[in-house]
Formats: C-alpha cells, structure tokens, sequence
C-alpha cells in the first residue's frame, strides 16, 4: 500500500494532466455538434469492429459442433437417398424392392484423426469402432463420393484401407453410358484414379459422372466416385483408357460414414455358392 501512494505522489503532475485532458475533451465533446457526432461516429464505427471481432472468434470456436452437425445432418440424408434409390431403381420401373431390402444400408458418422496419401498403400484412422457398431468390411464414404473400406477395429478406433490403395477395387458405372466397369488407383497421384474393363466400342464422354454400381455388396450403389478426366484407347487394346478425377479431396478429409450392409452375409453366401457351382 506504501508502493502505491508512493507511486502516486511521484506521478501526482502526470494523473492530473491525464484527468484534465478527460475534462477538456468531456467539454469539448458535449458542447460543439460538430465534435460530438464526429466522436460518437467514431466510437461507433469502431465498436462495430469490435463486436464483429468477437462474432467472428466466438464463430470460430463453434466450427467444431456445426460441422460435427452438419456431418449428423448429411448422414441423416445419406441414408434417406439411398433408401429412397433401393425403393425406386432405374429400371424396370414397374420393380419395388420390399422395405428391409431398401433399408438394409446403415449409417454411422466419425471423426477423420489419420490420413495419409503419399503412400503406395494409404489408411486412415477414425474415431470409432466396434463400441459403436463398426466392423471390418464396412464401406467408408465422404460427403462427396467414396473413402474405403474398414479394415481393423478395436473398441474405439478403426483403420480403413483407403481407396488410394493398390489393391483397392470397386465396381463402377458410367452414369451416362450406363456402363460396368472396375475403378482402382494407379498409384501415382491422390486425386486420380483409372477406370477399367469400358469397352473400346461404347462411347465415352469427358466430364461423365462415375459412381458405385449395383454389383456392390459393400458400397451403397449410386455413390460418387469421380468424373472422366480423358479417354484415350491404347494400341492393340479392347478397353478405353480413362482416367477419373477423384469426387473425395483426401487432402481435407475431417467426417466420414460407415456403411453397413445388414444384408452383406446373405448375399455373400449366395454369390460363394454360385461360385462354387462354376468351379
């Protein structure tokens, strides 16, 4: 307390020219209009910065939860629009499927915590596992197209094996040629992929959307993949040579969707014994 009185008797001449410059200021402010609209102008002006300031901090800090929503909300949708794809196919139209078939796809939204791209053979890591459901053999998609498929779990976590893999296969259709082929990474770059086994003889357009076919037991069909970048046929070869720009940015990847099929096992068994018979 000594310090304190003291500090103020040696600073006693600089707190009174402080104090009397309020005063003057006080003055001038509430007796000249000129002066008191430019001030509360001013102050306006900047309090105004100030609180977009705070909004924009405060907005910041709640990115976390909207986007944890906003994944809540696309898987919610999700599962809706495939739903609704199994109940209405593209033909026959006068085909239904019943209700447990159309409903056989479900969604489960997790946290990206690992990712990797530069690899031969790229995973990544989520943030749930067999606590919540999840399975090896589970299909993995992004809010934009495809991720990959759960390869190991434990009670909290799951390891995916990346469609950026060199022994990922998928079976994909061209949406407007209407064609069956097999989608895989060449290995070179993370935002490419080739698209296989599209006969030399069918056209093909650039900028046609690529996606999952029916043919897959894992993936709901429908789901993007990417869209043809080029088509070139090489020499002496039956199929097309396409290559596909990647729908997933997997340079950003943060939420993602499990999907299980709950009908995966009957129709595995059904396609072993088939091909047991062809054997």
């Amino acid at each position: 307390m000594e310090e304190l009185f003291a500090f103020i008797a040696r600073s006693r001449n600089f707190i009174l020219f402080v104090l009397l410059e309020v005063v003057c200021f006080y003055f001038i402010i509430n007796t000249n209009n000129y002066w008191s609209a430019s001030f509360f102008n001013t102050s306006n002006r900047y309090a105004a910065q100030m609180l977009a300031w705070s909004n924009a901090a405060r907005n910041y800090m709640r990115l976390k939860q909207v986007n944890a929503d906003l994944a809540d909300e696309n898987m919610r949708l999700h599962a809706e629009l495939t739903e609704l794809q199994q109940k209405q196919p593209i033909a026959p139209a006068t085909y239904r499927a019943d209700t447990v078939f159309a409903k056989r796809f479900k969604y489960t939204v997790a946290k990206v915590i690992n990712n990797t791209t530069q690899l031969a053979n790229n995973y990544l890591t989520i943030d749930k596992g067999t606590a919540e459901g999840i399975k090896p053999g589970m299909a993995v998609i992004s809010p934009s197209g495809i991720v990959g498929k759960i390869r190991y779990c434990n009670e909290h976590f799951s390891v995916a094996t990346s469609i950026l893999h060199s022994e990922f296969r998928v079976s994909a259709r061209l949406v407007k040629g209407n064609d069956i082929g097999t989608a895989r990474w060449d290995g070179v770059l993370p935002d490419r992929m080739k698209l296989y086994d599209i006969s030399r003889y069918k056209p093909v357009s650039k900028g046609d959307s690529v996606v999952t076919s029916d043919y897959n037991s894992v993936f709901p069909p429908g789901i993007l993949i990417g869209r043809v970048r080029s088509v070139g046929v090489q020499p002496n070869q039956t199929f097309h040579d396409i290559d596909i720009d990647l729908a997933t940015n997997f340079g950003n990847l943060s939420f993602v969707y499990v999907v299980e099929n709950s009908l995966i096992r009957q129709q595995d068994q059904l396609q072993k014994l088939v091909d047991a018979e062809q054997k």
